[in-house]
């Protein structure tokens, strides 16, 4: 019964938060084949409005032959400044410069803007940084498309222009994440960047009917590796269902090579017969995969560098697929 009660209480929060989700500003986009719902960025009405990810690109819908693939996977109380608030397949910038500020001084994530370091802590991306300033954000809406465009310029010698195009391919049931970075500053800039990618195919809880596929051998070990999660034959496969109180988290999975050609992910409902792939023209940096009872997340990390003046691109794509 107590199980019963929690369980419940938890479909009531995630009801409460997706009836919220139209309240927020936001656009929808379609090639035909995809029908996906975006939300947009804005400090005062925004749904994400946290200092961990990039505020482009929150997606709270995206719907295929049928099949859904994202929604509020979080049983939290909804917060727009909660770090992980937040739905799609979101990316998150490493700060910029937080190490050698001193308290008071401040720091930069793509994406989100100039922050204030409030002390001497280590960085967290739990915490709600205080924003000295949210740059510029513009925006190019079409049917198939949106693209968001960010300007930021720091006193400390930071500055760029951060472009991003979440575009549905003609004709394809595929999304393309395209994106830019032009350092306009003194100061080189040296970051990572992840996608969480907080899939919930069918809102399948992660439970044996959830797979995880690689083209490598893949190895992991860290919290619930083993025994509720275990890695065999290229895949990743639950042993039973992550339930509220479980730990799933490595920090780092191995077996991928220096190439491009790793960054090939399949996350798989077994149950419903519907599958993403996750590819991209950048190789692997770190490949870490975390999970709770609603979401099952693998994290590639890809490597990012610009000198003043430079113009980086690199991109990510979304297959989706049935079998």
């Amino acid at each position: 019964m107590k199980k019963t009660i929690t369980s419940l209480l938890a479909l009531l929060c995630l009801c409460i938060s997706a009836y919220r989700l139209a309240e927020f500003p936001g656009t929808e986009i379609t090639n035909g084949i995809i029908q996906a719902k975006l939300y947009l960025p804005d400090a005062s009405t925004g749904y994400y409005r946290g200092t961990r990810f990039d505020w482009a690109g929150v997606v709270p819908s995206l719907e295929y032959k049928g099949h859904s693939y994202f929604g509020v996977w979080n049983a939290a109380p909804y917060d727009p400044k909660l770090h992980d608030a937040i739905t799609g397949p979101v990316e998150e910038f490493t700060p910029l410069s937080f190490d050698d500020a001193k308290a008071g001084e401040t720091f930069v994530k793509i994406g989100v803007g100039v922050l204030v370091k409030p002390d001497d802590k280590k960085y967290s991306f739990a915490t709600d940084y205080e924003v000295k300033s949210q740059g510029k954000w513009t925006l190019n809406k079409q049917k198939d498309r949106v693209e968001f465009t960010h300007e930021l310029k720091d006193e400390s010698g930071y500055a760029y222009i951060y472009t991003k195009t979440l575009r549905l391919v003609k004709g394809k049931p595929e999304l393309v994440l395209e994106h830019s970075l032009k350092n306009t500053g003194t100061k080189d800039i040296a970051t990572s960047t992840y996608n969480h990618n907080f899939f919930m195919i069918d809102k399948e809880p992660s439970n044996q009917n959830i797979r995880i596929r690689f083209p490598f051998e893949v190895t992991g070990e860290g919290k619930g590796f083993g025994t509720i999660i275990n890695a065999k034959d290229k895949t990743l496969s639950y042993s039973r269902e992550v339930v509220k109180g479980d730990q799933v988290f490595s920090s780092g999975l191995q077996g991928f090579g220096p190439t491009a050609k790793d960054y090939d992910i399949r996350i798989e409902n077994i149950k419903t017969n519907a599958g993403v792939r996750i590819t991209s023209d950048q190789p692997l940096e770190k490949l870490v995969y975390w999970a709770c009872p609603t979401t099952s997340c693998p994290e590639p990390y890809i490597k990012l560098a610009a000198k003043p003046g430079q113009e980086i691109k690199w991109k990510i794509n979304y297959e989706f697929y049935t079998f």
